[in-house]
């Protein structure tokens, strides 16, 4: 009988390696957030939290520096600079400032760009190679961070919110050009779609899918918005 899960080809969309980190992380987020409100007063719930986006990080971290000194790593590609990279590379200092504007920026770069991240993997190596632990702890690690920041700290974003995270994706990607341009790159996949398959095949080629992208970046952050909004109608509402 062959064992499915130890192979290291690439992920399949659908299949046991893309679907269980998914569950596992669902159910993970679950008891975390429920023992946390049941258990942790608020220190300890800060404490918690911190340490979660330090592991993150950390992960992050070590793949890089192992990838620098013992394999073929290329500053062009390898970098840490596509956004759910960068979101888990500093989601320590937003786990530990806590501030809200950091907040209403990250929730909708976070469930609107990892997201899309989980849904179609773009992963070369499959389980149990270290890129397979590394791109599921550094995705789901941040959605369950910036869940458990609604949950637990009851934290939850504005109208002004959506634009103001709209605004700051926008300083991110001219920084991208501008690292682009210098490093001949394709961070943020602004020069090319990535090779796997994404959302991204759907809206043509270059540089169409960009200006798609950008046209439906808002409607899909007010999209984010409306159960925070539709709650809080039905809280003044009683």
């Amino acid at each position: 009988m062959k064992l499915l899960i130890i192979t290291q080809d690439a992920v399949v969309i659908g299949s046991f390696q893309h679907l269980f980190p998914i569950a596992f992380a669902i159910g993970f987020t679950i008891l975390l957030v429920r023992y946390s409100n049941r258990n942790f007063n608020e220190f300890n719930k800060r404490k918690a939290i911190h340490y979660l986006g330090w592991f993150v990080s950390i992960t992050v971290i070590v793949f890089h520096l192992y990838r620098m000194f013992f394999d073929n790593y290329n500053f062009k590609t390898d970098l840490p600079l596509y956004l759910c990279s960068l979101l888990a590379l500093i989601i320590p200092v937003f786990t530990y400032c806590r501030k809200y504007w950091m907040f209403e920026i990250l929730i909708f770069w976070i469930i609107g760009g990892t997201l899309q991240a989980v849904i179609t993997p773009d992963i070369t190596d499959g389980f149990p190679s270290f890129d397979y632990f590394r791109y599921w702890i550094a995705h789901l690690g941040i959605l369950v961070i910036i869940f458990y920041f609604i949950f637990v700290f009851k934290m939850k974003p504005n109208w002004k919110s959506v634009f103001k995270s709209f605004l700051a994706l926008q300083v991110y990607v001219v920084l991208m050009m501008v690292l682009n341009y210098f490093l001949d790159a394709n961070y943020f996949y602004l020069n090319e779609k990535p090779k796997s398959a994404s959302l991204l095949d759907y809206f043509g080629e270059w540089p169409y899918y960009i200006l798609v992208v950008q046209l439906i970046i808002i409607p899909l952050f007010l999209i984010i918005y409306l159960p925070f909004y539709l709650l809080e109608r039905r809280s003044l509402s009683k």
